[in-house]
């Protein structure tokens, strides 16, 4: 098994249940033993939540027999039946497989754009959002030291790219933090603290709909946030962002959210893909290839509960959950001779936190606002973490940011050292097939 986001930990944790210990050994691929909740992730970087709460851990049970490798796969042989993993101890090694299920999930999209992954942060890790929290804390701090005014008023404006569930919800929980954050401060003036939320889509979330979208943008708008569509940056620079609008806004804070795509690993296979994402059937198998399975975020997974037969699943946590689960049954189901089942999931809607009372959902396609969509948007992301310590943690911090408001700590984390996207997503560390091929054919196992 490779990955140990939603799609991964569904799948194994299925096999462990339904698996006999002398009918199969399971081992799993991951550079970190935890499940991350990525939906919560903007609740951490603003601090409603901590870090801890959403980072589930695999090895807390004592009843599971999963191997964890720690490491993360950077390359598969699929004529060898080899996965090519770099452990924790940069060791590079082999790991043969029967069958194998390819979760590897995504990596933050990046374009061409000058200084992009120099000069801004993402928002796709555990690492990432607690960074982020210190940073925009630090930039108060920092101008409320600073004696030049150019320098106080651009370390107050804030950059958000990307108009997706992550990006709104970042710009809408960091905007809030800002906000009650400045009132400790007696020499800034609160009118100087700006947040710019911009996408070049001409809708902000445009799956929630028209009238949904909508209010989600009067909500910010109504916060003081600046959201511009239409429009993405042209270059970014340690201390200014250049918009495709002609606009520079002088700032030391750029966070990048403009959508994912499939982990390099995908490439590395050789095999059919999909605007990057492993082509797959509908039982998740990857055609012509024997024991070999995909899901998840790299993986166009037909959506066979739409009539479009072109339709793929979004790379969404409600989807990945249940492909787990589905796959899980299919590797049994092959190792049994039985017959596979496709994946069929009529999607249940969608939920946005935007902090405090503000919130809008459209759960199974109905329209919510304010404190209605905000309990369906608790109430699901808390009925969908995996265990009862995390329900615990979680229910614990919204309950005690509800009463006692924001804290202001920060931490240090990396103070003095770089924590920009480039230094995050280890998009370098990757096999090309010929590579894969090579150490294939010099290196041997990874024994336990």
């Amino acid at each position: 098994m490779v990955g140990a986001g939603f799609a991964g930990v569904e799948c194994v944790r299925r096999l462990e249940r339904k698996l006999s210990p002398d009918e199969a050994d399971v081992t799993l691929v991951t550079p970190f033993a935890y499940q991350l909740y990525l939906p919560l992730l903007p609740q951490v970087a603003s601090g409603v939540l901590t870090p801890q709460s959403i980072a589930v851990s695999l090895r807390r049970s004592k009843k599971y027999r999963t191997r964890i490798i720690p490491g993360g796969a950077i390359g598969v042989d699929l004529k060898s039946k080899v996965c090519v993993i770099r452990t924790i101890t940069d060791e590079i090694v082999n790991e043969p497989y029967d069958y194998i299920v390819l979760a590897p999930g995504s990596i933050t999209r990046t374009f061409d754009i000058p200084g992009l992954t120099e000069h801004a942060f993402g928002m796709k890790t555990l690492a990432e959002a607690a960074y982020i929290r210190d940073h925009v804390i630090s930039q108060l701090d920092l101008a409320d030291a600073s004696q030049d005014p150019a320098e106080r008023a651009a370390r107050l404006q804030f950059v958000v790219v990307g108009g997706g569930y992550a990006g709104t919800e970042t710009a809408a929980c960091l905007q809030k933090l800002t906000h009650a954050a400045v009132k400790r401060y007696p020499r800034i003036d609160p009118s100087l603290i700006k947040w710019h939320l911009i996408d070049i889509a001409p809708k902000l979330m445009p799956e929630l709909g028209d009238k949904l979208g909508r209010s989600a943008q009067e909500i910010l708008r109504r916060r003081g946030i600046d959201v511009s569509l239409g429009v993405s940056i042209e270059k970014a620079g340690p201390d200014e962002v250049t918009f495709t609008d002609g606009r520079v806004v002088p700032t030391r804070t750029l966070i990048w959210t403009a959508g994912v795509v499939a982990s390099p690993l995908i490439a590395t296979l050789g095999a059919e893909t999909i605007r990057g994402r492993l082509a797959v059937t509908a039982e998740m198998t990857l055609p012509g290839q024997d024991g070999v399975f995909a899901l998840g975020d790299s993986a166009a997974v037909p959506d066979k509960a739409k009539d479009d037969d072109s339709a793929v699943c979004p790379p969404t946590a409600q989807h990945a959950m249940r492909q787990g689960k589905v796959v899980a049954d299919n590797v049994i189901a092959t190792l049994r001779g039985q017959a596979l089942k496709p994946y069929v999931h009529k999607d249940l809607g969608l939920v946005v936190d935007l902090g405090g009372k503000d919130a809008v959902s459209k759960p199974l396609g109905i329209e919510l606002r304010g404190l209605p969509a905000q309990f369906a948007a608790r109430g699901y992301h808390w009925m969908a973490l995996r265990t009862n310590v995390a329900k615990v943690r979680v229910a614990t911090n919204w309950t005690l940011n509800a009463l006692a408001g924001d804290d202001f700590v920060r931490t240090g984390f990396q103070a003095r050292k770089p924590a920009k996207l480039k230094d995050f997503e280890y998009t370098d560390a990757y096999l090309t097939p010929e590579q894969v091929r090579a150490q294939v054919e010099g290196t041997p196992r990874l024994d336990p």
